[in-house]
């Protein structure tokens, strides 16, 4: 029996590595809070391995689906949305830095109406966004790592920054592209109907 296309599968290896990440979400704050830092850190480093390797992993396995292309990103909101404001709670990022980050995720999500009108579920990830979300999700681990009272935290903690104000750069400059991609879409695009409308 052959298997479906791989745009229609779910149980794949990138798709595994999601679910696991999005498991891991509530685990995290727990052991942030339970001041786990190492058990945190861990998780973080996996998130962020795990982000970049699903994509090569559904290229390589020829695993690419339509799930993926919503499970994946949805993740990464989650956690761009749970890491910060956690780090925030403990005191270890400050709060104008979280409101950045969260400004830019809820200026996206109030654009979907407008995407929807015009047949879309969502903008295409562009890899500016996604290299801006493998940047933060490095500087956190490190950022957490700099906590530690040890001779080398500062160094790491100068990284972790260097990583976070290059990661928002990024991540400020990709909703710029989105919110061109998205004016093209409105200006090219007629409404589609809504459901029920002709009937």
């Amino acid at each position: 029996m052959r298997r479906g296309p791989a745009q229609d599968r779910v149980l794949t290896v990138p798709n595994a590595l999601s679910a696991i990440r999005l498991v891991l979400i509530p685990v995290f704050v727990y052991l942030l809070f339970a001041h786990r830092d190492g058990w945190a850190v861990a998780i973080l480093m996996f998130t962020g391995a795990s982000d970049w390797a699903d994509g090569k992993i559904a290229r390589l396995l020829n695993q690419s689906s339509k799930f993926g292309e919503l499970l994946d990103p949805a993740v990464d909101r989650l956690y761009m949305i749970t890491v910060p404001i956690a780090f925030g709670l403990r005191g270890i990022v400050p709060w104008w830095v979280i409101g950045v980050l969260l400004a830019r995720d809820v200026l996206l999500a109030a654009e979907l109406p407008v995407l929807r009108s015009r047949g879309f579920t969502a903008l295409p990830v562009i890899y500016l966004g996604k290299a801006a979300t493998f940047a933060l999700m490095s500087a956190f681990p490190l950022i957490l790592l700099g906590q530690w009272d040890a001779r080398w935290s500062r160094v790491v903690l100068a990284v972790g920054l260097a990583f976070l104000i290059w990661g928002m750069y990024m991540y400020l400059w990709s909703f710029v592209l989105y919110v061109a991609q998205m004016v093209l879409v409105v200006r090219r695009l007629p409404r589609v109907p809504a459901r029920g409308a002709h009937g």
